[in-house]
């Protein structure tokens, strides 16, 4: 269906640039993180503040145009890309305004995780954002934000204190706990349903030198288990991630690791560096370590080194209370039979601050779980894709996904049902009541969507 809509008026309501076909930087800027969406859009917005932002969204609503909105790219499902559609590109929206006596920060929402990570080091203060640096600071924090300092200071949205968003009105407001406290409460887990975050308000901890890295323990379902145990009963200024795969070829591992099934644990400890030994120690005495490379950091080090490729992608997870030692075994069982270049479950221990927040305080409802599970798949062919994803969601069933409820921020295409469960119990009710009243055009749709309650 062809849409009527002035292009050449659009543009000229917008400081930042529109971007259609014919211009140079279209193909570079209608791409996501993740391949296999090779979408193309009408036009492209590179918003330079809010007015832009809200400039778009009334085209968009008033033309019938699909709407997407991309800040990192990194959406496992690409929508921060449409065909035929307009998309909001967020990237030149970077600003990072540091409030050093306050122990806050002002964040543009185009601003990546690592680039905010390394703004707020400077005054030696931190907001936990996740594990990767590349990743939008606007879809982590809307998602909830489960990073490397998840158990002392919470999740990313436990740390907002308010949020600029544009809505589907093309409104801005301030959501908070004092202005608009149903937007905010909505947003803080409810993804881009609800509106366009312009700028977020988040609080800085004094971080500075940590005790972190990773720990590589070659895979048995007892290191497994154990390594969540010790994790569990660690004091909460310590995080852990843990990813079992296959070991690729890294000059770090001695070459019989290589091809064999290996535990990954990257640690956050925020305590006193000189604890860490004692702290870390559970972990080296699972098994002797085929590399050791915890020591003293600044926090932003946890961010350093290559990024992640660009693959094609299948994931699914869930939320857990434990790991049990046949779940650990049929993990290992699993993952050779995978034929994808990498193929990795990854556990994350939650708990501490996280649990600390009652489950009805905002739409991220899983705060009494105290183990998050995400398995995944990457590999290059497209026309693998029903492949590897058969295996992700075999393997999830078969280690415990029950159908219970996942985090929606790696989540790829889902059906309603997924997302339902996603948000649990009397969350989902009030969602969609919400979305009723801020979108009740469900124009913000290009996200894992939540429709508006009927009536």
């Amino acid at each position: 269906m062809a849409h009527d809509i002035p292009l050449d008026d659009l543009r000229a309501r917008l400081e930042g640039e529109l971007l259609v076909p014919d211009d140079p930087d279209y193909d570079d800027r209608r791409q996501v993180f993740f391949k296999g969406f090779d979408r193309r859009p009408l036009a492209v917005a590179r918003v330079a503040g809010a007015a832009d932002v809200a400039a778009v969204v009334n085209a968009a609503r008033e033309s019938g145009l699909e709407l997407a909105v991309r800040g990192g790219g990194h959406s496992w499902a690409g929508y921060g890309s449409t065909d035929g559609g307009l998309v909001i590109d967020l990237s030149r929206m970077n600003g990072v305004e540091i409030d050093t006596d306050g122990g806050t920060a002002w964040a543009e929402t185009g601003v990546t995780a690592g680039k905010y990570t390394l703004a707020t080091a400077e005054i030696e203060r931190a907001t936990g954002l996740g594990d990767t640096g590349s990743v939008g600071i606007s879809g982590i924090t809307l998602a909830g934000g489960i990073g490397f300092l998840a158990r002392k200071t919470g999740l990313t949205i436990d740390n907002l204190l308010a949020a600029e968003v544009v809505t589907a009105d093309g409104e801005l407001v301030r959501a908070s706990e004092s202005s608009e406290p149903d937007l905010f409460w909505a947003i803080r887990g409810g993804e881009g349903n609800f509106g366009i975050a312009t700028r977020l308000q988040l609080r800085l901890a004094e971080i500075s030198e940590i005790a972190g890295g990773m720990l590589i323990l070659p895979a048995s379902p007892q290191v497994i288990t154990g390594f969540i145990e010790a994790a569990q009963a660690a004091p909460e200024e310590l995080t852990t991630i843990a990813a079992v795969m296959i070991a690729p070829p890294l000059p770090m591992l001695p070459e019989e690791a290589h091809g064999r099934p290996v535990l990954m644990g990257q640690f956050a400890y925020v305590g006193q560096v000189d604890d860490a030994d004692e702290v870390f120690a559970p972990f080296r005495a699972l098994a002797e370590p085929l590399a050791d490379m915890v020591r003293p950091m600044r926090y932003p080090e946890l961010y350093q080194g290559p990024e992640q490729e660009p693959r094609f992608g299948a994931s699914t997870n869930f939320f857990a209370d434990s790991l049990d030692p046949a779940a650990a075994e049929a993990i290992l069982e699993q993952l050779p039979e995978s034929t994808a270049p990498m193929k990795v479950v990854q556990l994350r221990v939650l708990g501490g601050a996280v649990a600390e927040v009652p489950n009805d305080a905002t739409a991220f409802a899983h705060r009494d779980r105290g183990l998050f599970v995400n398995v995944a798949a990457m590999y290059a062919d497209a026309g693998e894709r029903d492949t590897h994803s058969a295996w992700v969601n075999g393997l999830a069933g078969s280690i415990g996904k029950d159908g219970s409820g996942g985090y929606v921020g790696f989540l790829g295409e889902e059906d309603e049902a997924t997302i339902r469960a996603a948000y649990p119990g009397a969350t989902w009710d009030r969602l969609r009541e919400l979305k009723r009243r801020y979108d009740p055009g469900n124009i913000f749709h290009l996200n894992h969507n939540i429709p508006p309650a009927e009536g």
